[in-house]
């Protein structure tokens, strides 16, 4: 049997998410080495489900709130070899990379700032999860105007040259 659950992740004000699957113990600390020299300035938490052993969940971070969210966030999911970062102070764009590098990380879920969900499957052995629905389905198609704005936004931001 299993029986499939969509986990509302809970996201502090300001703050994006990251959610991946990994494979060791080691993680933890790995990727906080990995948000430190990414992006320096950073406010994090991770919380990263040991999937055999003492089946705990490892907290690691510079910033108390996050850390405390990431790991209500992760027992929520209860997945084995998962973590959740919660970040502030820099965006996934900042560190995506530098944590796909990282020797123990399988996948990235998804990284994002709008209201998350995680598809869980619940088996008798655990739980696993399936995917994301990460914010809301689409309203329409860009027009000529919306292209525009888009461009400019990026520009704006410092993401495309002026």
């Amino acid at each position: 049997m299993v029986e499939t659950m969509a986990i509302t992740m809970e996201l502090p004000e300001g703050a994006n998410i990251i959610i991946g699957q990994t494979h060791f113990i080691k993680t933890a600390e790995d990727i906080y080495e990995i948000l430190i020299n990414a992006a320096p300035g950073i406010k994090f938490g991770i919380a990263f489900c040991e999937a055999s052993g003492p089946r705990l969940i490892r907290i690691e971070g510079n910033d108390d709130h996050l850390k405390e969210t990431s790991a209500r966030n992760a027992k929520n999911i209860a997945a084995g070899h998962t973590f959740v970062i919660l970040m502030k102070e820099a965006y996934p764009i900042n560190v995506l990379n530098a944590l796909k590098l990282c020797p123990e990380v399988c996948t990235v879920f998804c990284a994002t700032a709008n209201p998350l969900q995680v598809i869980v499957a619940k088996t008798a052995q655990g739980n696993g999860i399936i995917g994301v629905v990460d914010g809301y389905s689409p309203a329409g198609t860009e027009t000529e105007k919306d292209i525009l704005d888009r461009r400019q936004l990026l520009r704006k931001i410092g993401y495309k040259l002026p």
